[in-house]
């Protein structure tokens, strides 16, 4: 089968998030099992030597409405050899910022123009297309639209995966998420539970009604982490590399953590945090019980930025316990490697998480996830309590920091009992998270598509 995976992010090309993660892991599990899978994503700024040194240049006309524009797309080789488009105009593209840009609604509107350009011009003809997020959402609509008029796209289908739901699009007027939901053949999002989630007010972002139309055409299919890239054994950013036959040589990167941030030793646990500073992750009920953690004896770090509040009061937190709390205000992939391998404890209380890959890193590098149990989270953490023989974390219902600290205290009270907690680690460290039985599932998704549009797929 034919597949054109269309993102606004690939990484390493380019990077801002988890969808960049997943356009470069997902399409080489999907070729490893024997699919046949090309990546179109636009070129930004970080991907400007890759186009130049491309040996494979064409150019597109694309249709505006005041007048044709040309557009120059490079192919260069992403993860696993599969072969990636670049798009670049002098206009739209070329830039640092891959989102945030006040022209970003024209900026990808004219990125899926020109994939259309090639779905009708290229000798290589996709099966299925599949969009991820608002920036590809219109060529959903696009491939209903124009198929009357185009035999070639009468023949592809369209799935539309929703990795949040929340980002909709820098224009409250046009919402092309909307509309991929409405047209696509398929929807998916990242977790079965999110899946379910988003079919309610709660959780729906208005779009609830529409989505419960769709709900027949609905499945959550759990992100996966690429386990080449992350390997304790393996990952030269950790100070002590080991892995589940040396899972004793692990305790050194704690202190090593500890030394790296200017902590002192501590018999308690340490915790962390790797994420957005956001009111979605639940930085602000884990400020809330910052004194029920230090009252445990744990120290508390954590890696991100984000809402300038939330990153002062994290600062206050600091100077009022030196000795216990630690923030690293910026992004920093090495960084956040040692934090997995050093950290006891990974914490996670957010309000929503669609998938998440902060505790399936953590539980990788042997971290016990605490976590709020919705979305993927709820999907990946066996709570102790629930079954303690296939145990790999500490799962809370509520949303506040009462049930944050008491979930934290179960943590803490664990961490004391060695035989206990070795086994959460080895449990977390032996689940298979890897990409390729999420890349079958997308695979029997695409039949799907391609029966809704009336296609018999080729086996």
């Amino acid at each position: 089968m034919k597949v054109l995976f269309a993102a606004a992010e690939v990484d390493p090309f380019a990077k801002v998030g988890g969808l960049a993660d997943v356009a470069r892991s997902l399409p080489a599990r999907l070729k490893e099992i024997g699919q046949d899978v090309r990546v179109v994503t636009p070129c930004h700024g970080s991907s400007l030597a890759a186009f130049r040194e491309a040996k494979a240049h064409r150019e597109y006309a694309v249709p505006l409405p005041g007048g044709d524009r040309r557009a120059e797309v490079a192919t260069v080789e992403g993860e696993g050899g599969v072969p990636v488009d670049l798009v670049l105009d002098e206009r739209y593209f070329g830039r640092e910022r891959v989102y945030g840009e006040a022209d970003d609604l024209l900026r990808y509107q004219f990125f899926c123009r020109v994939v259309i350009q090639m779905l009708t011009r290229d000798a290589w003809i996709p099966d299925v297309v599949h969009l991820n997020d608002w920036h590809t959402a219109p060529l959903a609509f696009a491939l209903r639209n124009l198929a009357w008029g185009h035999p070639v796209l009468r023949g592809v289908a369209s799935i539309f995966t929703i990795h949040n739901l929340r980002y909709r699009g820098p224009d409250e007027l046009n919402d092309y998420l909307s509309q991929a939901i409405y047209y696509s053949d398929r929807i998916t999002t990242v977790s079965p539970s999110y899946a379910r989630e988003i079919l309610t007010k709660e959780f729906g972002e208005g779009l609830d009604p529409l989505l419960r139309l769709r709900e027949d055409s609905l499945s959550g299919i759990l992100n996966g982490l690429n386990y080449d890239v992350y390997n304790p054994r393996t990952d030269p950013s950790v100070a002590h590399q080991y892995d589940l036959s040396c899972l004793e040589e692990r305790t050194a990167n704690r202190e090593a953590l500890r030394q790296e941030l200017g902590l002192p030793a501590r018999r308690g646990p340490l915790a962390a945090m790797v994420t957005r500073l956001t009111e979605q992750k639940g930085v602000d009920i884990a400020l809330q019980a910052v004194p029920e953690l230090l009252a445990a004896d744990a120290q508390l770090v954590v890696l991100g930025d984000g809402d300038a509040w939330l990153q002062a009061e994290l600062g206050r937190l600091q100077d009022a316990f030196p000795d216990s709390v630690r923030l690293a205000a910026r992004f920093d992939e090495p960084l956040a490697r040692r934090f997995y391998a050093g950290a006891d404890i990974f914490l996670m209380p957010s309000r929503y998480e669609p998938c998440g890959l902060g505790q399936i890193i953590a539980m990788r590098y042997g971290s016990v996830p605490v976590g709020r149990r919705t979305g993927g989270l709820g999907d990946t953490i066996v709570d102790v309590d629930e079954h303690p023989e296939a145990a790999t974390g500490f799962l809370f219902e509520e949303f506040s920091s009462f049930a944050l600290a008491g979930t934290f205290d179960r943590a803490v009270r664990t961490f004391r009992d060695q035989k206990t907690w070795t086994h959460l680690q080895a449990n977390g460290m032996s689940r298979d998270y890897s990409w390729r039985a999420s890349a079958i599932r997308y695979v029997e998704t695409y039949v799907e598509a391609l029966r809704a549009r009336g296609i018999v797929p080729l086996e």
